[in-house]
């Protein structure tokens, strides 16, 4: 069994993998946009371009995207995606990235768990902590 998260973008998924793929490395593997499907679907024809479905791979980790249908803003809450960085460098490094246009809610430290630790939300809304998995516990 694996959980894979699935993460709705209302019209910014193409524009969210390029960003995750500068921002932290994540390698987009399948687009399906709505225009492709063979069966009608419920997309207005400014959306049929968009992301219909979408996978892409952050480390070993799979995330699944979509523009959804027609879709209004939403706010993300109750959850966030961690990442557990291997080295203070690459932590800090993704944590900056991951920031830009974003909302930084604890600024990238260390903590008495890990020796550098941070949350953001970035620019799409997405919730994110960035911690270096080392001796401390983290």
């Amino acid at each position: 069994m694996r959980l894979e998260p699935y993460l709705y973008f209302n019209g910014r998924t193409e524009e969210a993998l390029m960003f995750y793929q500068h921002a932290i490395g994540a390698e987009t593997l399948s687009v399906l946009r709505f225009e492709d499907s063979p069966e009608s679907v419920n997309a207005t024809p400014e959306w049929k371009h968009k992301i219909m479905h979408s996978t892409f791979r952050i480390g070993s980790s799979i995330i699944m995207a979509s523009d959804g249908v027609n879709a209004a803003p939403q706010v993300f809450s109750g959850f966030a995606i961690a990442i557990v960085a291997d080295d203070d460098e690459s932590g800090q490094r993704m944590f900056d990235a991951l920031s830009v246009g974003g909302n930084v809610r604890m600024a990238w430290q260390p903590t008495f768990w890990s020796s550098g630790f941070g949350m953001i939300s970035d620019k799409f809304g997405i919730p994110w902590i960035v911690s270096v998995m080392d001796d401390l516990g983290g």
